[in-house]
């Protein structure tokens, strides 16, 4: 390995922002939850899209094919939202998109945008979000388990399959907020 003999000038990105391609035939507007169609083009975030960012301008390709136009994403940052139902008490809680502008903190088949901050009034609060690459896929739970934040003692004399079922349920559970904390 060589090190550097002389300047060696770069191209930079700027950090917190990040271009993708729009899909064909639609039109991404400022400040729309961002997604991902499967096909590595961008489109206004649909439930289950990994989620790319809040587009920074309208990109418009209503009338393009696949990729003519880009959309610029802010990538990482805090964002103002109304988000259905939030509370005072939902500080620190995950919170989904199920498409551009609708904003819950149930997960269903909803993405994960990031978490609540802080709260600003009732329904909207500040949610901190940053896009990672790669996705870790959740665990799927099919235990029939209840999960809990304790672990059941497995060890004793005659654990029961419940108890069993209970243990894997609150550990799938731990890792999947966990996965989704990672930006997932």
């Amino acid at each position: 390995m060589a090190t550097l003999a002389k300047d060696q000038p770069r191209d930079y990105l700027k950090g917190d922002f990040h271009d993708y391609p729009v899909i064909a035939s639609d039109i991404i507007y400022q400040g729309a939850a961002v997604g991902d169609n499967g096909s590595g083009y961008a489109r206004p975030l649909q439930a289950g899209d990994p989620f790319r960012g809040f587009a920074d301008y309208r990109a418009d390709n209503a009338i393009g094919s696949a990729g003519d136009v880009y959309v610029r994403c802010r990538t990482r940052g805090k964002i103002r939202l109304s988000i259905s139902s939030l509370a005072i008490t939902d500080v620190g809680k995950d919170v989904f998109a199920s498409d551009d502008d609708t904003f819950t903190l149930t997960q269903g088949s909803n993405t994960r945008i990031g978490y609540v901050s802080s709260w600003v009034s009732s329904g909207v609060g500040i949610v901190e979000f940053n896009v990672t690459e790669g996705v870790i896929a959740e665990l799927t739970d099919n235990t029939g388990g209840a999960a809990s934040d304790t672990i059941a003692n497995t060890a004793g004399a005659n654990p029961t399959t419940a108890e069993f079922e209970n243990a894997i349920a609150s550990l799938a559970a731990k890792v999947n907020a966990l996965i989704r904390r990672l930006g997932n």
